[in-house]
């Protein structure tokens, strides 16, 4: 087995995972303005680096149709100059990342097909090789699925545990 066939495996995981969080959401928790991050807005954060990080280079990446500019950042300022406020008062729906998520399943089979995993992470913030990229990518995205399904928890909510594409 290849390292790319596992990347695939557990990127599909992973984006299995977001998909119940997402599509077991309750509106009212979806919606909710008392976190300072919003669980839509969580969402899109986690399915917009996994979109980004599958390409080979920041060039190269090509933003979701309906991607809004800046909404990918999180904690509502930007972190790099000019550091500017953030407004995000457009909610993305629940059935928009879903959509959004179908496009990043077919980008991991598209691109870790291809991946050259010796390469540099084509991304100038981060000063390593793209095989670390993708370890990082997916941590990053467990890391927001998890603060979404301790939300979902303490309604009463549970997500099933994928260990790799095809559980469930």
């Amino acid at each position: 087995m290849s390292i790319q066939t596992v990347i695939n495996s557990q990127s599909h995981a992973g984006l299995d995972m977001l998909e119940q969080t997402i599509a077991r959401c309750p509106e009212s928790v979806w919606t909710d303005t008392a976190p300072k991050n919003k669980t839509w807005h969580i969402a899109y954060h986690a399915l917009f680096y996994v979109h980004l990080y599958l390409q080979p280079t920041e060039a190269d990446f090509v933003p979701w149709a309906k991607h809004r500019e800046n909404y990918n950042t999180m904690g509502g300022r930007l972190s790099y100059p000019p550091f500017a406020e953030v407004v995000m008062d457009r909610p993305y729906r629940q059935a928009e990342m879903l959509d959004y998520l179908a496009l990043c399943r077919a980008e991991v089979d598209k691109q870790t097909a291809q991946m050259d995993l010796d390469a540099p992470s084509g991304f100038d913030w981060l000063p390593f090789g793209k095989l670390e990229l993708q370890f990082y990518s997916l941590r990053h995205l467990m890391m927001h699925i998890g603060e979404i399904a301790d939300r979902l928890g303490s309604q009463g909510i549970d997500v099933d545990w994928r260990g790799q594409k095809g559980d469930g």
